[in-house]
């Protein structure tokens, strides 16, 4: 059988202050095109599909028309809620949907009911394990601790005795929404850690011939069985040498894996420039970001001035300009923001702590500032719900 996997659509999301709903509606049309042409079996859809719970109109109407599309060519679709959808929305009509070959999966309660397709080799059973946030989702899995690989865990034993009580030689296929562990981040991904750890070990994904994954915006491989098709546009600045794409994998009788990269269209190339302002307008190797989306770090001792026309003159579509003066690695000066880059929430809070008292907070204050993070993050997710 061939699955085309793809995910992180992102329905409604700009690219700072670009509205991409038309590069999301070219994108869509290749998908249909693409399905057609490689005579694809079903497509998978890993997450992600709105930028938030509350989309809008526009982006409702370009998957409303995507998924008729796709029933109209006789091609199941099986998609999962990610931790940007409200699972509660997306999963309206789901009944009715399946009858179209439309496989909505968006309760966890029920990620161990597939479904089920079919080939000349017999069957496969397609898991959707929506996003599962912990804090919401522990009681529900009975899950020892509030934490992805506890409940993530959890579930794939229920998909694994699912699969036990099935015909010998059935192949399966799991969508799962999570950070795995050997993967690879950009900016543009929401943060889901949970209890200071986010990743799980792709080991939790034993026992099934293949993992179509989404979160992650950067295509990738964890494993032969283990892949990430990515988002399918650039949504950061962080993703400019991302090979935007989707998998194309063919399902062998024996649950054999062989799978192709398809591209999906560049609206524009994304371009991070850095250097002094008279050097950016100046250089003639740079003439080839004259096309692209820019983002311009400017590092002169001081802010030139109207730096953002000057810029625009030779670079039309430039989007982010900031400022990071030429300093020594100690100087007290440096931003705010640059000091923060790359820490995670619970890190800054330990840092403040030391900083006002004078001594780092220890295990059990750890703890209390772990569960409070957790707290507000359960709490964020339960007002995205009707």
């Amino acid at each position: 059988m061939r699955f085309l996997h793809t995910s992180d659509w992102h329905l409604g999301r700009s690219f700072h202050r670009v509205n991409l709903l038309d590069a999301q509606r070219a994108f869509l049309d290749h998908l249909v095109a693409t399905v057609h042409a490689e005579r694809v079996d079903a497509v998978l859809v890993a997450g992600d599909v709105y930028d938030r719970a509350v989309p809008p109109l526009s982006a409702v109407e370009l998957y409303d028309t995507t998924l008729h599309r796709l029933a109209d060519l006789g091609v199941p679709t099986v998609m999962i809620s990610g931790n940007h959808d409200s699972a509660r929305r997306l999963g309206v009509g789901a009944g009715l949907m399946g009858r179209a070959g439309v496989h909505l999966r968006t309760d966890p309660a029920t990620c161990h009911r597939p479904a089920v397709l079919s080939d000349e080799h017999g069957e496969i059973a397609v898991y959707g394990l929506p996003y599962l946030e912990p804090v919401l989702v522990r009681s529900e899995f009975g899950a020892e601790r509030a934490d992805h690989t506890a409940v993530l865990g959890a579930a794939m034993d229920r998909v694994r005795a699912d699969l036990a009580e099935r015909p010998a030689g059935t192949r399966s296929v799991v969508l799962a929404h999570a950070f795995v562990t050997g993967g690879v981040s950009s900016d543009s991904e929401r943060d889901i850690t949970t209890g200071g750890v986010a990743a799980v070990p792709a080991e939790i994904f034993d026992g099934v011939d293949y993992v179509a994954l989404g979160h992650l915006h950067g295509c990738q491989t964890v494993g032969e069985r283990v892949r990430y098709s990515g988002s399918p546009l650039a949504y950061s600045f962080s993703e400019e040498h991302h090979r935007k794409s989707m998998w194309l994998v063919d399902l062998g009788p024996g649950g054999e894996i062989a799978a192709e990269r398809i591209d999906t269209p560049v609206p524009r190339p994304l371009a991070r420039l850095r250097g002094k302002l008279a050097d950016l307008l100046a250089d003639p190797k740079l003439e080839r970001y004259a096309d692209a989306w820019v983002e311009a770090t400017l590092t002169d001792p001081f802010r030139p001035h109207e730096p953002m026309a000057a810029l625009a003159a030779r670079f039309p579509h430039i989007l982010a300009l900031a400022f990071e003066p030429e300093a020594a690695p100690d100087d007290p000066a440096l931003s705010y923001a640059r000091r923060l880059r790359g820490r995670t929430d619970l890190q800054i809070a330990e840092d403040f702590v030391a900083h006002v008292r004078g001594s780092s907070p220890d295990h059990r204050e750890l703890a209390v500032l772990s569960d409070a993070f957790d707290a507000v993050r359960a709490d964020d997710t339960r007002t995205e719900r009707p």
